[in-house]
């Protein structure tokens, strides 16, 4: 009896801690799922439709944080939602990239695409160097212009070892501009000297998001929309190579302050090139979505592909939520504006020099 005393007795304090951390997994998730849900319902109303759920819901949560603060007790679970979450948003958002559909319709498009993700990074980084802004932050809005808003963001912020309050501001700033960026798009198009379908290329390669291009070229018609998807799917494709090219960079800049004797980020490293397995998913994903019985079975089951990309969509929202809920705008609030400027300068370059070259 003694001896099971002995034995037990040292377990106690674990169980007891098991079980908050529990409870704050399960709590915090939910929490999340609840924000989400009312960044949804915000979404349904006349107006607000135009910014998509993910910009509402990161609005709530970030409202949250600076009324009621950050909820401790629920960090575990919030913290699942913002990176656990958000990587299974990404693998499974790798099913709405066809790469065959890239390569045999629309190679020049994707030299296109290509020049303009060049110009919109190196813009933005330019412009963000010119303003004297926070270069990490200018770089993950000049991904997001470039390749495809939030889940790019999303994708390249671990590589770069973003911190979340960042990742969070530069989804925020993405999802307004793009909605804005959208918005004036389908103004613009009465007046502007496009046809349908050069409207539609304009649009996929120089707006934010898939929703937002899908916003913008609809009123044009099924050609342009059609264009336009074709478009931004060859910007969506540059997210692995764009991630490869971030690694080998960072591990560049590991071994030089390695070699200068300075102290190395957190997580930097100078050895094996190492791709996180998220985007590993996501090029899997991709290529099963690409497969002829992929495609066999995503055309036999519409509904399907409707279902995994709602579910798709409300992961990231409720991913948005968590790293809203990050963001303390006292703190951060000046930071962004030098940023924010380099992002919309290049934005509107972008879409000026785009709009010339169809």
């Amino acid at each position: 009896m003694a001896m099971q005393q002995t034995t037990i007795k040292p377990l106690a304090p674990y169980v007891r801690a098991i079980k908050p951390a529990s409870g704050g997994l399960a709590g915090g998730i939910g929490f999340t799922l609840l924000l989400a849900a009312a960044g949804y319902g915000l979404a349904q109303l006349p107006g607000l439709h135009y910014a998509g759920q993910m910009a509402c819901a990161i609005l709530l949560a970030v409202i949250y944080r600076q009324i009621w603060g950050y909820p401790q007790t629920l960090r575990a679970g919030i913290a699942f939602s913002g990176k656990t979450l958000l990587r299974l948003a990404i693998i499974l958002y790798g099913l709405k990239l066809n790469v065959l559909q890239v390569f045999q319709d629309g190679p020049s498009m994707l030299v296109r695409d290509f020049a303009a993700a060049v110009f919109a990074i190196g813009c933005t980084m330019l412009l963000a160097k010119w303003l004297k802004a926070d270069l990490k932050l200018s770089l993950l809005l000049g991904i997001g212009t470039a390749i495809c808003g939030a889940a790019a963001i999303a994708a390249v912020s671990p590589i770069l070892r973003s911190k979340e309050e960042d990742t969070a501001v530069s989804v925020g700033l993405i999802a307004l501009t793009g909605t804005l960026f959208a918005i004036g798009y389908t103004l613009l198009r009465p007046v502007l000297a496009l046809t349908e379908l050069q409207y539609g290329v304009w649009s996929g390669t120089s707006l934010h998001e898939i929703a937002h291009v899908a916003l913008a070229a609809a009123p044009a018609g099924e050609d342009a929309l059609a264009a336009a998807l074709l478009a931004k799917l060859g910007r969506v494709f540059l997210l692995v190579p764009l991630s490869l090219v971030l690694i080998m960079a960072q591990r560049r800049i590991a071994r030089r302050t390695a070699a200068a004797g300075g102290e190395p980020e957190p997580g930097a490293s100078a050895g094996k090139l190492q791709l996180p397995w998220f985007l590993l998913g996501f090029a899997a994903m991709s290529a099963l979505g690409s497969s002829a019985a992929g495609q066999s079975f995503l055309q036999a089951a519409p509904s399907v592909m409707n279902g995994i990309t709602v579910v798709t969509t409300f992961l990231l929202t409720m991913a948005m939520v968590g790293l809203g809920l990050n963001v303390d705008l006292r703190s951060s609030g000046k930071a962004v504006a030098k940023p924010l400027a380099a992002m919309l300068i290049a934005s509107v370059m972008l879409a000026a020099g785009t709009y010339f070259t169809v």
